[in-house]
């Protein structure tokens, strides 16, 4: 069994998002107290042609272990090659395959949730993954089938365990749903209970009181937060509070909010990243907008990102914000 789930543990794992988990938005999560991570997926043909911006994708550091790295593809021999060649520079804690992406470029490719339709080969290509990395451990992620008429995450669960994979996640909603709609948690438990390896529940965790429910209601190992670890990191430390003492913690306050934020996007800055030109922040909207939005009056918020060039622009957003809207 993977460690983080030996003795009882409940690991709540941090989603990987494309353009949104990134090295510094992961060490956020885990000093909010997210215990597993895994790093936002890179195709594994482009990681053979030795892609450098990949590399900069799957970096992790030291203190985000337990690691993994997320590769997507629909060939086996270069998956398992792509395996091997993160598992020799990088050494991760497990090598996780995306089979549950809905993107458009993705299906394309016949990878991501577009597996789903083939089984058999989804099974050839885990297979291939297992045995190319023997020592390493091999989780699965997939969504529960490509329509309402073809739920498959039952098959697809029982064919991955039988190829090596030592843990399942389940984001609860099929591909063609997308995000919409709720996720159904009856499909994810039933495969809890059948297979054998940790089962983890994905979709529509949004509060300590979900992760309550859920854990009485499935046999889930573990959970994965997607969407709202991005607008609220510090969902993890209310989970975790009130998983030990019973009661959800009060929230951070509009100062501790923006002191994160603004210390993320200076850690973020200090990276090598080749979209920063001279301390541009315009590319990082996107995450100020996620990171802003269920603060009061996040409207406004959002209004004035579309203003963010440089460090002090954001500095001076955060405080008119603070200025209107804090009050103790």
């Amino acid at each position: 069994m993977l460690p983080w789930f030996e003795n009882g543990k409940f690991p709540l794992y941090l989603a990987p998002m494309a353009r949104f988990t990134d090295i510094v938005f992961r060490q956020m999560c885990k000093e909010q107290g997210a215990d597993v991570m895994v790093t936002e997926f890179v195709q594994a043909d482009a990681l053979n042609r030795d892609d450098p911006k990949l590399w900069e994708t799957v970096d992790f550091t030291e203190e985000q272990r337990p690691m993994g790295v997320q590769i997507f593809g629909s060939n086996p021999e270069s998956m398992g090659r792509a395996a091997r060649l993160l598992t020799d520079r990088l050494r991760p804690d497990f090598i996780d395959i995306n089979f549950g992406c809905p993107a458009d470029r993705v299906i394309c490719m016949d990878a991501g949730s577009s597996m789903l339709r083939n089984p058999k080969k989804l099974g050839q290509v885990t297979s291939a993954v297992v045995n190319a990395v023997p020592e390493t451990p091999v989780t699965v992620k997939i969504r529960t089938g490509w329509d309402d008429d073809t739920i498959v995450a039952k098959e697809v669960g029982h064919i991955v365990e039988g190829e090596g994979a030592q843990a399942l996640a389940i984001h609860g909603r099929t591909k063609l749903q997308g995000y919409s709609g709720e996720a159904n948690w009856p499909i994810i438990a039933e495969v809890a209970e059948e297979l054998t390896i940790p089962v983890i529940g994905n979709g529509n965790i949004r509060s300590a009181e979900d992760v309550l429910r859920i854990r009485e209601q499935t046999q889930c190992a573990g959970l994965m937060i997607g969407r709202a670890a991005l607008g609220y990191p510090w969902i993890f430390r209310e989970i975790k509070h009130t998983l030990e003492h019973g009661v959800v913690p009060p929230p951070p306050t509009i100062p501790e909010r923006w002191e994160n934020i603004i210390d993320y996007t200076r850690r973020l800055m200090a990276r090598p990243f080749r979209e920063q030109k001279h301390g541009d922040l315009r590319w990082m909207r996107p995450k100020f907008i996620a990171l802003t939005k269920s603060m009061t009056g996040s409207r406004k918020i959002r209004g004035a990102l579309g203003t963010v060039h440089q460090i002090e622009d954001l500095e001076r957003i955060a405080k008119e914000h603070i200025e209107q809207y804090h009050c103790s």
